[in-house]
């Protein structure tokens, strides 16, 4: 996603398109790992030292609620961030809580009966147990 496309995906959400906003996308963009808020923030304050722990914080929660960035949850640990393009399925270690991103394949929804009057936005899966960097360490 080059910055033109940062910027029409921003307007399409109605998402104005600040510079630490870009910034946070763009990081997400490059980034192929899952990370958390105080990486991202990290990186995107040495690109511009002008921007602030709050605002790229804010901005993480924003995309999220614009449906842009997906955080996904690791309990006990800090959150991790990845960008909603392509649909998949995560895997989180129980050792290294590494977060790893699995092929996509629908899932089936419940009978409506179970869901009573809740109505789903999407489904997806985490898988959890031993990546296979710390599998093979657990075997020796």
């Amino acid at each position: 996603m080059d910055p033109e496309a940062i910027k029409r995906s921003l307007d399409v959400s109605g998402l104005r398109c600040t510079a630490q906003r870009c910034a946070v996308m763009a990081f997400l963009m490059d980034h192929k790992g899952h990370p958390t808020a105080a990486e991202i923030f990290k990186a995107v304050n040495r690109m511009d030292p002008r921007s602030s722990r709050a605002t790229t914080y804010n901005n993480l929660r924003d995309l999220v609620k614009a449906g842009l960035v997906r955080e996904v949850a690791v309990e006990g640990r800090a959150g991790r961030f990845d960008l909603e393009g392509l649909r998949h399925h995560h895997f989180i270690c129980d050792r290294c809580a590494n977060v790893e991103d699995v092929e996509w394949y629908d899932v089936p929804k419940p009978p409506s009966r179970s869901l009573g009057k809740r109505v789903v936005r999407e489904c997806q899966l985490i898988f959890r147990g031993l990546c296979a960097k710390c599998a093979q360490r657990a075997f020796r």
